[in-house]
């Protein structure tokens, strides 16, 4: 693949970058099969393509495609050995698995090989044979942070993000959470694998309900109690939506799933005289969030045109006969209730909808929230996208449906400057569209896969458009810079609305609000905050230099936890400080550099490692010497020595993680000494290093 240069047109959504396919002719992929795509919380997306091969057209390879949106012309391909078409991906939470199904109802799980993007490989697969999967997710682990916008300003990060009582889909012994995959097929049913903790997979299936019948679309989302909603129809608009609850335990050993039919409902356009026969087939199923089953998306369509509906249930009150309420005191107190399907929202005639992506930025999604985040002119989440026959995108806002942008693709003919229409004739011919959408996870940025197999990546405007004051731009993109440290999430897609003119106030405000925490979250944070820091000075030349220098720190952080995990306390259960903190105070008290003075004030006993560990760790030992040395000879190189903490390599004092580098490891055959000077005064040639 390669990265397609394209201009940036002012919008509220602009092209970043397109991936094309050099090598391959467009005569080998197959336009009409139905591609899917996925974005994982670490800013990799998986996105299939089905190819034909040269000699023989009736041999098709599914492909799956994995990259790094930093990096888009660094693209790994797996030919999957799926034998009929991909129809689903799904990451995990962490970003490091994905699941892959098919039109057979093989499904498989695809791990990264040593934490190594490029590298994955199928260590575990569940089957339905014949039975084409239509939904599929992961089991919930129970994990929900909540986003608060209105206190956005507030220096506290447990004020800003909230953890939300939120029940696993299923739990082992002492409430962990289990993990494993639930599908739904074609035919009705619903397949769960557990992931057992010894490595096996624990498989059992369940019919939807009694009377079992064709599943078109579907969709799956979770409770806070726990419980799994299945949403399903047979794909015409005549047909209800049937909702499904469904409980997954294990009994025995083994897996036991039930499952609860819950409301149902009638699209609007259905009962309409005037539509009632205009949109035969429903064609998008889709929850607003997964971890929200109350409010549903439907979107019907026919050959030309389509139309949207939103959804939520409600509880109402059951109108009782004054009779019954008499006789009944328990009635008379309390008026049973009912849920209902209510329609919120519904568009007006659109063009026909090829593609549907949901924002998963956790803002809640009741009217209070939304009015909230609309006076705080907070835009990110609050939109869903839709792309279309003719080859645009427009983003919508997810309970009013009202158009808040649209993007144009390179097959549309009108200019930027013309009057925005909801729907716009096309001449005769193919175009080109999107037949897969996927927001980030800030939603931020959007990326959809073509009818020729190309990814576009987009970048969408926080503002929507919106002139706003500076302070309140940088306030925003500080609040999700935060969002992502707290969550660990990559934040590769807030930085593409960054400009250099602002990179040095994040950083100075970022590191404000972090020295403002709690000293336990400042730990858990510490290395999140650097690597931030790093790419925030990587888009300005005036702050280069000190992405350099945290990076270096990074790896003098790295190399420091991995020396200290070998240090363990002489007496296991000693209340006081493990050595590697104990050693690392004294260096921050300590600027002698003189290690035998150092020792003096250390348990000897505590820092001698056999030979075997210390033979293991020779190559490292001999690397992060190496490392001092080019740190001491690139000294003399440094030439804006005025300028305070532009290096923190000019520092006169040094820091936590610089004296934390330094160690010393002993046996009772040989004895090493690395000693870490960089930030000292006290030049050292490299003969007295080593």
């Amino acid at each position: 693949m390669r990265k397609e240069p394209c201009g940036r047109p002012a919008g509220i959504m602009e092209l970043a970058y397109v991936c094309e396919w050099e090598k391959r002719p467009k005569s080998v992929h197959c336009p009409s099969v139905p591609l899917v795509c996925s974005w994982s919380c670490r800013n990799l997306v998986a996105f299939t393509t089905d190819l034909k091969n040269d000699s023989d057209d009736t041999d098709v390879s599914h492909m799956i495609h994995i990259i790094d949106t930093e990096h888009p012309w660094d693209v790994y391909s797996i030919n999957s050995g799926h034998s009929e078409v991909i129809s689903c991906l799904e990451w995990d939470q962490s970003g490091s698995r994905l699941l892959s199904a098919d039109g057979d109802g093989q499904i498989k799980c695809w791990w990264m090989s040593d934490h190594l993007v490029n590298s994955w490989e199928s260590v575990l697969s569940s089957s339905v044979d014949g039975d084409p999967i239509v939904a599929l997710s992961w089991l919930h682990n129970g994990v929900k942070l909540a986003l608060h916008v209105e206190m956005s300003g507030s220096t506290n990060f447990g004020e800003k993000f909230s953890r939300v009582k939120f029940s696993p889909s299923l739990t082992l012994f002492g409430g962990k959470p289990m993990e494993g995959w639930l599908a739904v097929t074609v035919s009705g049913l619903v397949t769960v694998s557990l992931l057992k903790p010894g490595g096996a997979l624990l498989t059992a299936s369940e019919s939807l309900c009694r009377l079992r019948g064709r599943v078109a679309l579907a969709d799956i989302a979770f409770t806070g109690g726990g419980n799994i909603v299945v949403a399903a129809t047979d794909g015409s608009s005549s047909s209800p939506v049937q909702f499904y609850k469904v409980v997954v335990s294990v009994v025995s050993e083994k897996c036991r799933i039930d499952t609860e039919l819950l409301p149902s409902l009638f699209l609007r356009c259905t009962t309409d005289p005037l539509r009632r026969e205009k949109y035969p087939a429903v064609t998008h199923l889709k929850f607003l969030t997964r971890e929200n089953s109350e409010q549903v998306l439907l979107c019907a369509s026919n050959q030309s045109g389509s139309i949207v509906e939103c959804w939520s249930l409600r509880k109402e009150g059951l109108p009782v006969n004054n009779i019954f309420q008499h006789r009944s005191p328990v009635v008379g107190e309390k008026q049973p209730t009912i849920l209902k399907w209510r329609i919120l929202t519904t568009t007006s005639d659109l063009e026909r909808v090829s593609a549907v992506a949901l924002p998963k930025l956790p803002i809640s999604i009741s009217n209070t929230d939304l009015k909230v985040a609309s006076d705080t002119k907070f835009c990110p989440g609050l939109g869903l996208a839709l792309a279309f026959h003719d080859g645009s995108i427009q983003i919508l806002h997810r309970l009013s449906l009202h158009t808040m942008g649209v993007f144009y693709g390179s097959s549309s003919n009108q200019r930027a400057g013309e009057e925005l229409a909801i729907k716009r004739q096309r001449p005769g011919g193919a175009t080109l569209h999107f037949k897969a959408l996927q927001f980030s996870w800030t939603s931020l940025a959007l990326a959809g896969v073509d009818n020729h197999g190309k990814l576009h990546m987009l970048r969408v405007s926080p503002s929507m458009g919106q002139v706003l004051e500076m302070n309140t731009t940088l306030r925003h993109l500080l609040f999700l810079l935060e969002y992502c440290m707290v969550t660990g999430y990559d934040w590769w897609d807030v930085l593409l609305h960054v400009q250099p003119s602002m990179v040095h106030n994040l950083v100075e405000k970022l590191h404000e609000e972090y020295m403002r925490q709690n000293q336990a979250l400042q730990q858990v944070l510490a290395t999140r905050i650097v690597a931030v820091k790093a790419s925030l000075c990587k888009l300005s030349t005036a702050t280069a230099a000190r992405a350099c220098d945290f990076h270096a720190k990074l790896l003098l952080i790295a190399i420091s936890s991995t020396l200290k995990s070998l240090l363990r306390p002489h007496v296991l259960n000693t209340p006081d400080k493990s050595p590697g903190d104990r050693l690392a105070e004294i260096c921050s008290k300590n600027s002698d550099t003189d290690i035998d003075k150092v020792m003096i004030n250390l348990k000897t006993e505590e820092f001698v490692l056999d030979g075997p560990p210390l033979q293991s760790l020779q190559q490292l030992i001999q690397w992060v010497g190496d490392f001092v040395l080019y740190l001491l000879a690139n000294l003399p190189n440094q030439v804006i020595i005025s300028v305070p903490t532009a290096s923190q390599l000019r520092r006169s004092q040094p820091s936590g993680a610089d004296s934390q580098s330094f160690y010393c490891c002993r046996t009772p055959e040989s004895s090493a000494a690395i000693q870490h000077t960089a930030d000292s005064g006290d030049r050292k040639s490299s003969t007295e290093t080593k």
